[in-house]
């Protein structure tokens, strides 16, 4: 396995992000050159992006464990400081190396957009193994919350991912003010989720049911 560090404050995401994009070259790229070119910041923007879908009110149900599954697998990297085991065939697959490319462009412009609000700031936040342990953790934490079975109930899926984008965010811009945002929202979709979950149970054993009865209350 091979270990991810933050990289240094003074260089902003977007230009992390184009020195990843311009060292890799040629026709094709594997999973593994790109894991090792972008880092810990460009696999936390990758989550991010993956939760931004479900920041709309209600999501398609199965998305969430399309997306949920590669989203623990960051938050396992983030809290191991380690990019998580992956079966060779899987790392070593071959991508277009054009359309990796694309990408990555299209994150640097929309990096590039967002840095005059987003900054190194309270970096002791992001700074230490102990904190970035805990701040894994509550991506993962989220992420369980957004796979939770409450298929189209309103803001089920939205608040655990703003949450998501806000602790991604923060911890791949050193934004120790975005953190915290998302240790608010955290708390939020912790409450929320559990009260629903609460309510599921409390309604009645016949899951369907009480999931019927949570979606009138939004009619």
């Amino acid at each position: 396995m091979t270990a991810i560090k933050f990289r240094n404050t003074e260089q902003r995401l977007s230009s992390a992000i184009a020195e990843a994009r311009a060292s890799l070259q040629g026709e094709t790229v594997t999973l593994r050159q790109l894991l090792a070119a972008v880092g810990e910041q460009g696999i936390l923007v990758a989550c991010a992006l993956m939760a931004s879908p479900f920041l709309l009110p209600v999501t398609v149900p199965l998305m969430s464990w399309i997306f949920g599954i590669p989203m623990l697998l960051i938050g396992t990297a983030v809290v191991l400081n380690r990019l998580p085991w992956m079966p060779a065939r899987v790392v070593d697959r071959e991508l277009p190396g054009d359309t990796i490319r694309l990408v990555m462009d299209k994150v640097v412009g929309w990096a590039e957009r967002v840095e005059h609000l987003i900054k190194p700031r309270w970096l002791s936040l992001s700074s230490t193994s102990v904190i970035n342990v805990l701040n894994g953790l509550l991506i993962l934490h989220n992420v369980v919350l957004l796979m939770a079975p409450l298929p189209l109930v309103p803001f089920a899926n939205t608040l655990p991912a703003m949450a998501i984008v806000l602790l991604a965010i923060g911890m791949a811009e050193r934004d120790g003010l975005v953190i915290v945002l998302g240790y608010l929202m955290t708390l939020v979709s912790t409450l929320y989720i559990g009260v629903l979950m609460a309510l599921v149970i409390l309604l009645g054993l016949n899951f369907d049911t009480a999931l019927e009865t949570l979606r009138g209350w939004w009619g």
